[in-house]
């Protein structure tokens, strides 16, 4: 088993891509820490994790909040002794704004969750892992950080900054046995649209036109074997990188 013996917290975990992962590093050893904002959903993946033999707890976190967010990581250690890798999975989309369509309610609403959260958590996860002496954080980042329009302005600056947030963090602890890098996913079958609100018309539009040369959907499973590769030794020397995973839309 890849991740034997290791502690994963996964954020955004009760469904999508975050319950894929959270399944996935169970079945291979991991104890999981299995956190969302709907505590039912998240019941529901640490039962199923149990009931299939792994180890798994449940916690009810709204990242955007830093109490909550410490409590997570709190919860963790005391749980299972340390945190060893962490998932920053949990994210929302935007309306596909263009910029002069954008509220400030809006850019704050997302920037708090896609970004700001992410530093957040990075920066516990960090101290916790300057400490034990290791650790691993993989962020999903999404295409929309790596390319201009997957997305509308908002959720596109998001993801951009966790890029840059990834890369320094990788560098900076290099040499503290601390690895950090991102996944990149195209389209992926989850319910991150339920997120979405206010949809722009002209953004909408726009954005479309690059859905044409898609391959095709990915499956939340497909970017749940990157992560488990990511957080795994089998990647010891990889760092500083965000990996896309898109069935090819991003070569074109």
């Amino acid at each position: 088993m890849k991740l034997q013996n290791k502690t994963a917290i996964v954020t955004g975990a009760a469904s999508g891509m975050g319950k894929a992962i959270a399944i996935e590093y169970a079945k291979e050893g991991a104890n999981v820490i299995v956190s969302d904002l709907n505590l039912e959903g998240a019941n529901v993946v640490a039962e199923e994790i149990i009931t299939a033999g792994g180890v798994a707890a449940a916690i009810k976190t709204n990242v955007a909040n830093l109490d909550e967010l410490q409590a997570m990581y709190d919860f963790a250690v005391e749980k299972f002794g340390s945190v060893d890798i962490v998932m920053n999975n949990a994210g929302i989309m935007d309306g596909m704004q263009p910029v002069n369509e954008v509220e400030d309610d809006r850019w704050d609403l997302v920037m708090n969750v896609n970004t700001k959260a992410v530093m957040q958590s990075m920066r516990i996860a960090t101290n916790i892992f300057l400490e034990q002496g290791h650790g691993v954080i993989v962020n999903n980042i999404s295409a929309g950080g790596l390319y201009g329009a997957r997305a509308g302005a908002v959720y596109t600056a998001s993801k951009h900054a966790v890029v840059g947030l990834t890369k320094n963090t990788a560098f900076m602890y290099a040499d503290k046995n601390i690895r950090c890098n991102g996944i990149a996913p195209g389209g992926v079958a989850t319910n991150i649209g339920a997120s979405m609100s206010n949809m722009s018309e002209v953004g909408y539009k726009r954005q479309s036109l690059g859905m044409a040369i898609n391959p095709r959907t990915g499956e939340p499973i497909e970017i749940a074997k990157l992560a488990v590769f990511l957080a795994s030794d089998d990647s010891s020397f990889i760092n500083g990188q965000v990996v896309g995973a898109d069935a090819g839309w991003s070569a074109y």
